[in-house]
């Protein structure tokens, strides 16, 4: 077997791998906009969301495993690894949502949540698309546009936060602003790990195309 058919197969492996993770991170963003939409089973869909995150740790470790036994990658080791990192803490950031909306007995989903999670699905869609392109390259503009198009929505998703927070402190209820509080945060933190993931693609079309 020759170098290049040697090579191939991690190609298209790694590839998979990476693949596989991003339409998890967009199922989650979906069931996660879904909870918040039909707020009923709350348990349940949280439940759901969680085996969706642990399918996402699998991917993950899958992922480090054959970089710690294999030189040759279709793309550098550390873009790799960084990629597989932002996603991973995307759906760590939107389990963690969810598990305090049942812990804290969160009875209704204010407007601004569902605006979030909104965003988020639209980054995780932008996401899923810019990574299909990867392969091969042959559109390293519109991969850009999707990236661009990610950090456009980060900033709705950071003005939209701050917005919610400084509403929060309007109110007298202590305990009720810290609880709502720790939710919106760890929403805007997956929209910042989005972020964080459209910038490691666009770097791997720079060092690539």
């Amino acid at each position: 077997m020759g170098l290049k058919e040697w090579i191939l197969p991690q190609d298209k492996h790694f590839f998979n791998m990476l693949e596989n993770e991003s339409q998890n991170v967009l199922d989650g963003s979906t069931a996660f906009l879904d909870l918040l939409n039909n707020y009923e089973s709350i348990k349940e869909k949280q439940q759901k969301i969680k085996d969706i995150e642990h399918q996402g740790d699998d991917f993950v470790h899958e992922i480090f495993e054959e970089l710690n036994k294999t030189f040759i990658t279709p793309i550098d080791h550390e873009d790799i690894s960084k990629l597989a990192s932002a996603f991973d803490d995307v759906l760590d950031y939107i389990d963690g949502t969810a598990t305090r909306l049942v812990l804290y007995d969160i009875q209704k989903p204010e407007e601004n949540m569902l605006k979030l999670a909104e965003v988020l699905l639209k980054q995780a869609t932008e996401l899923n698309q810019a990574l299909s392109g990867l392969r091969n390259i042959k559109n390293p503009k519109e991969i850009e546009r999707r990236c661009i198009e990610v950090n456009r929505l980060e900033n709705i998703a950071d003005d939209l936060y701050k917005t919610s927070v400084a509403d929060l402190f309007k109110r007298k209820d202590a305990i009720e602003i810290m609880k709502l509080k720790e939710v919106y945060e760890r929403l805007e933190f997956a929209t910042d790990k989005c972020e964080d993931a459209a910038n490691v693609i666009s770097d791997i079309v720079v060092k690539n195309s």
